[in-house]
């Protein structure tokens, strides 16, 4: 029941699409089975390329340099 009393709607599922997922998982990225059933559905899902927060821009120059500045490669003897 809502807050009001009345039934909230339920929310539409929609099933996961295994034969996509199997498709990809042991034909394309040719897992073996054990994998593949091992793999969360998080994993499969950002095998396949979906989901993903990368913008695709590349890292400006003032931006490599910050990075190089704060994390700069250790020193090795020559």
């Amino acid at each position: 029941m809502s807050p009001t009393g009345g039934t909230a709607p339920e929310a539409q599922a929609s099933a996961f699409p295994w034969d996509a997922a199997m498709a990809l998982g042991l034909s394309v990225l040719r897992w073996c089975p054990r994998d593949f059933w091992a793999a969360t559905p998080r994993e499969i899902a950002a095998a396949a390329g979906l989901g993903s927060r990368h913008s695709g821009d590349a890292l400006g120059r003032a931006d490599f340099e910050r990075l190089v500045a704060a994390h700069p490669d250790p020193e090795t003897a020559r």
